[in-house]
């Protein structure tokens, strides 16, 4: 069976396939000796070459993370300018690559997907797909309720309109006030330009959520983890893909009612309140909404009181 060289190309691990696709228009890409174009189809006797390296047909075992971006980190894999990239700090691969879903800028934080299924990583951030990005944002001073309702309704930005699904606030101290927002579009910067359209400084950006992977109370800034078996369910259901033999047997392995939630972070040393930044969402892996469906209460400090996530159908743990 033949399928297109970008489609093989990324179900092997070695980029998205938008990243691919480049290669083959810069000519990087040989099929049998023959410089690729777009859209060509190969077989498993054709022998493909990226940039003089023969790739094997053989598929790789996929993988699956969350990595906990500091600021100051980019998301390219180089910088001219010497400035880390957060693919630096990620788990070393052989025979494949990280594919990063979407990117944050240097000054935002939190959460980073990251796999080797280029056709997963290339649907999760397709816009057909509208998954939800949550983040919690810092801004300087009030947001008096016309602002929140323009933030709602639409503002005109330099690219279009744009607007957040949900405005929630979360509390603060002095200048300081919390709001978690999510928004259905991964466009440029686009959570700091509505708040900019509006007249409002944001002072801290951390992403808490991409579609039904919540960043966790656990994972340190600059830390990675791999995903949980229900995350990855969860993603591929998400973009209606068909999740991968090797994560459906290690849910049979794993069977029913294990816990799969990621490791609680402990309290630091001198104990005292957790910091409302440091309060991410209450949402369990997995449990999120994909497409469409709004998060309700999934930020820090979960429905905005100061306690812990709550267990379904029981009180709020502590």
């Amino acid at each position: 069976m033949s399928e297109r060289v970008q489609k093989v190309l990324a179900a092997r691990g070695l980029g998205s396939r938008r990243e691919i696709e480049g290669w083959i228009e810069r000519g990087e890409v040989k099929v049998n000796q023959r410089t690729a174009k777009l859209g060509d189809q190969v077989g498993p006797n054709d022998v493909i070459r990226v940039r003089g390296r023969v790739i094997h047909m053989a598929e790789h075992a996929h993988r699956w993370l969350v990595y906990h971006k500091p600021v100051g980190e980019i998301c390219s894999r180089s910088d001219p300018e010497g400035r880390k990239p957060v693919f630096a700090s990620l788990p070393r691969l052989k025979g494949q690559r990280w594919v990063a879903v979407g990117r944050l800028d240097l000054n935002t934080s939190g959460l980073l997907l990251f796999t080797t299924d280029g056709e997963l990583a290339n649907r999760l951030m397709h816009p057909s797909h509208s998954l939800e990005r949550e983040y919690a944002v810092r801004v300087l001073g009030e947001v008096p309720d016309d602002t929140r309702r323009m933030l709602l309704e639409g503002v005109e930005l330099e690219d279009g309109p744009a607007r957040f699904d949900v405005l929630e606030e979360r509390g603060g101290d002095g200048a300081n006030h919390w709001f978690h927002v999510v928004v259905s579009e991964g466009r440029n910067r686009l959570v700091r330009r509505l708040w900019d359209a509006v007249g409002v400084t944001v002072s801290r950006l951390i992403r808490v959520r991409y579609g039904p992977v919540v960043l966790g109370r656990g994972l340190k800034t600059g830390a990675s983890r791999d995903l949980e078996v229900r995350e990855v369910e969860a993603l591929y259901e998400a973009v209606e893909l068909p999740v991968p033999e090797s994560i459906r047997e290690r849910g049979r392995r794993r069977g029913p009612g294990r816990n799969t939630r990621p490791a609680r972070g402990k309290r630091g040393k001198s104990g005292g309140r957790v910091r409302e930044a440091d309060r991410w969402s209450s949402t369990k892996p997995g449990s999120g909404p994909g497409k469409g469906g709004k998060t309700g209460r999934s930020g820090p400090g979960g429905s905005g009181r100061k306690d812990g996530p709550r267990k379904p159908g029981g009180r709020a743990r502590s």
